[in-house]
Formats: structure tokens, sequence, C-alpha cells
């Protein structure tokens, strides 16, 4: 007697507790709801935080485009006013400056934002481009007289 009625408690209580372990599918699809407007929100955030970014480096980039355009005049009226040695060197050197300075200006106007790893790189190329075109700025500027 005493057989049957283990086998039999412990049918029941076997039983009892996969009832009460299973979900209903329709909490399953509450919680993945949930879940999806969670992380809709997260990207959200990340997408304004990255085109913020971006728009804060066009920002800059255009300001300092706008001081080598003030550089570029400056370098012209030096040469008109300056006995420069070779004049037709440092004509080549301010249009081979005002070409790059162009070119620059509008790379970042064409620039579409396609997504954070292609803004970094992006982003990590175009900075030492505007470096480089700094260094030759000041190499411009810097006046020899030995």
């Amino acid at each position: 007697m005493k057989n049957p009625i283990i086998t039999a408690a412990a049918a029941i209580l076997i039983a009892s507790a996969s009832l009460v372990a299973c979900d209903s599918p329709k909490d399953n699809v509450v919680d993945a709801q949930e879940n999806v407007a969670e992380a809709n929100a997260h990207l959200d955030e990340a997408t304004d935080a990255y085109l913020a970014d971006v728009e804060k480096y066009r920002i800059a980039t255009n300001e300092r485009i706008a001081a080598n355009d003030k550089a570029l005049a400056e370098l012209k009226a030096d040469l008109e006013t300056d006995k420069v040695k070779s004049k037709a060197e440092y004509r080549e050197k301010i249009a081979a400056l005002e070409l790059k300075n162009a070119e620059m200006k509008r790379k970042m106007e064409e620039y579409k934002a396609d997504g954070r790893d292609n803004w970094e790189n992006y982003k990590t190329e175009f900075s030492h481009d505007m470096d480089g075109l700094g260094d030759a700025f000041r190499d411009m500027t810097v006046k020899n007289n030995k």
C-alpha cells in the first residue's frame, strides 16, 4: 500500500510543479514587447548622441576652415606687401593651400551620417587631414631670416 500512495503523491507533486513553472505565452509576449520598447529607447538615445556629435564636429571644422580662409587672405596680403624672394613659389603654395582647404570643406559638407563606426573612422581620418593642413599653414607663416 505504501508504494501506490508514494507513487501517486510523487505524480501529483511533479504535475503541480510543472503547471506552476509554465508561463503563459501571453506573459512571454508582454515581456518581449517591454524589452523591445526599452531597446528602442536606448537606440534612440544613442542615435541622438551620435547625431549631436556629428553636428558639433561639423561646427568645429567649419570654424577651422574659416580660420584657414582668413589666414589665406593674410598670406595673400603679405605677398603683396613683403619683399618675398620667390613670389611665384609662394603663390603656388598659397594656391595649394586654398585647394586643400576647399577640398576639406567639400568633404565635410558631403558627409552623410551613416553609422557610428563609419563616423568614428571618418572623423579620425578627417582630423588627421585637418591637422596636416594646419601644419602647412604654420609652415607658411614662419619666416626664416637666416
